[in-house]
């Protein structure tokens, strides 16, 4: 059996521009909207790839920086060839904003695929004190922690890709694809625990990465206990007879 396709991707967003006359909390109507949201970025690469091989896309070289269909296209095609997508907070937000704007902009839906999101499998194996990538990745990963972008704090990274700042794209990109990294990163710390995620896969502990570590005694007999050399994931083996 062909191993599956395994996509991690992340996408940037520029956001709406609206006209209030107050702050705080309140109802916006569709009628104050002056500029509605659109996708500004995106990286992606296929899992065990290396970095080096991840692909970045965003507006910059367009006279409208707000169009984003000529980059949709190609992530369009990534997402119809995998068979599984890893993302983080992605069932919330990245895959609802990219159907989003695939269905207003005449896209056909992908191929299916199955969807696993970091900030979900984090939450349904432990409590930890916040499941954004921030905060897993600095407490998880050794290599690709999530980046905060200084040199254009908050809001103004947007607000200079907006204005067509060369600088600010460049740091874009580098905020972008750091963090698709960080998502792969964070998603081998987490397999061990939920390894039926990734079947039929060179990443899912198949025998071959498999060691012998001990036995075990249960109700109805003894059983092989194996370890697997990539994730340390410890499964069940054949039962051994006395």
């Amino acid at each position: 059996m062909d191993k599956p396709k395994v996509l991690v991707f992340d996408i940037e967003t520029f956001p709406m521009e609206v006209r209030i006359w107050q702050l705080g909390d309140q109802h916006v109507g569709l009628h104050q909207i002056v500029k509605d949201w659109s996708v500004a970025a995106w990286g992606a690469k296929w899992l065990g790839d290396s970095p080096a091989k991840t692909i970045y896309r965003d507006t910059s070289c367009n006279k409208d920086v707000r169009y984003d269909k000529n980059i949709l296209e190609p992530l369009w095609e990534l997402l119809d060839k995998a068979n599984i997508v890893i993302t983080q907070n992605g069932k919330n937000f990245d895959s609802r904003k990219l159907n989003a704007r695939f269905i207003e902009l005449g896209f056909p839906p992908p191929s299916s695929y199955k969807h696993l999101d970091t900030y979900k499998i984090a939450k349904s194996v432990a409590e930890f004190t916040s499941h954004k990538l921030e905060y897993l990745t600095e407490h998880l990963c050794t290599k690709y922690k999530k980046l905060s972008h200084k040199k254009f704090p908050g809001n103004s990274l947007w607000d200079q890709c907006l204005a067509g700042n060369p600088a600010a794209w460049r740091e874009m990109k580098r905020y972008n694809i750091h963090d698709v990294l960080s998502t792969e990163e964070l998603y081998t710390k987490l397999q061990a625990w939920t390894p039926q995620t990734m079947p039929n896969s060179e990443h899912s502990c198949p025998r071959r990465y498999a060691i012998k570590d001990g036995t075990k005694q249960q109700i109805s007999g003894r059983f092989q206990i194996y370890k697997c050399n990539k994730c340390g994931k410890k499964f069940k083996g054949e039962k051994i007879n006395a």
